[in-house]
């Protein structure tokens, strides 16, 4: 099988700080498109026959040296081998056409992450969970209601990233109008592009910060703009997808068939999050009509914003001990 040769960096260059109780390498693995993978593996110390896994990813426009890596470390101390990937056309992943998204080909990422540790000699097979963060918590979603070898999904602070492009922020562009309008500036942009012979970026968090910027900008600045989780790898912190990048997740609802979802899944969201809303309707729309939601929860914390959840904030709020026993209860 064909794998592309990714320059990998071997030094820890990441937004947090190495942990003594795990070890880490970096490792590599195809998904279905030839598109070749770039992960952080994080193995328990002194770990001993097969162990439970767990694949992590997220946020949208962040890198695997952000907050998947401190989440994946996390949970390695805690016993699950864990790896923290890039996706496809990001990072350090594979894919020619740069800081490109795709609904499908991003759940075939989180496939992939499966099958790596399906394969995984150190790894018990019939033990293996996801965490997606932010709008790769509705792609977890997605490829929980995919994917039957999953056992456990937690998607954290989650977006649903075709809503969002579709409908706007908090529903406000949610008319056929608006869509047209943003479909048509798209396709001009298109054009603009195979003469230009460049994608054009979309930029990513604004910078400087306006002094009448929406609170969730903020939000995003304080995390992406500053050392608490700068990173030159990472487009939001930097010049963003491209003008296009996210075309294809206008008209692709990801969370369609997720009341047929078998597994667990844990939601959990900051109650003082701007994309509180998404993780509210996600589990509504799970639990509608489902034979299975004894093993579904949704968790709200109390004064938490969005990126509270991306490394903890001010007051350590990453329930990691809830997600540490959610994970050893549906990975025993």
């Amino acid at each position: 099988m064909f794998m592309e040769n990714l320059a990998l960096t071997t030094e820890w260059d990441k937004t947090f700080e190495k942990s003594e109780k795990v070890d880490h390498k970096k490792v590599t693995f195809p998904n279905r498109y030839g598109i070749t993978l770039a992960a952080d593996m994080y193995i328990p110390k002194n770990a001993e026959g097969k162990l439970p896994a767990i694949a992590v990813c997220g946020p949208f426009g962040a890198v695997k040296e952000q907050c998947s890596g401190l989440y994946a470390q996390k949970m390695a101390e805690f016993g699950f081998l864990t790896i923290a990937f890039d996706p496809s056309f990001t990072g350090e992943s594979g894919g020619n056409v740069r800081y490109m998204a795709s609904p499908d080909i991003n759940t075939e990422d989180f496939m992939a992450a499966v099958d790596f540790l399906s394969l995984n000699d150190m790894v018990d097979s019939d033990r293996i969970g996801i965490i997606g963060i932010c709008g790769w918590g509705g792609m977890a979603i997605n490829t929980a209601a995919l994917d039957t070898r999953i056992k456990a999904t937690a998607a954290m602070t989650m977006y649903d990233m075709t809503r969002v492009n579709a409908n706007g922020y908090f529903d406000s562009e949610d008319s056929e109008e608006a869509r047209y309008e943003k479909k048509k500036a798209m396709c001009k942009q298109r054009l603009e592009d195979l003469k230009n012979g460049e994608y054009k970026p979309g930029g990513g968090v604004v910078d400087p910060l306006p002094d009448d910027a929406p609170y969730f900008v903020k939000d995003y600045y304080d995390y992406y703009k500053t050392k608490r989780g700068y990173h030159k790898r990472s487009l939001n912190s930097n010049n963003g997808w491209n003008v296009i990048g996210c075309e294809s997740f206008m008209n692709q609802p990801i969370l369609k068939y997720s009341n047929e979802i078998r597994s667990a899944v844990l939601i959990v969201h900051g109650e003082a999050a701007h994309s509180c809303y998404f993780g509210k309707d996600a589990y509504a729309n799970m639990i509608k009509d489902s034979k299975y939601t004894e093993n579904k929860e949704l968790l709200l914390l109390p004064g938490v914003s969005h990126t509270d959840l991306y490394d903890g904030g001010k007051n350590d709020a990453i329930p990691f001990e809830k997600l540490n026993s959610f994970f050893k209860e549906y990975l025993k």
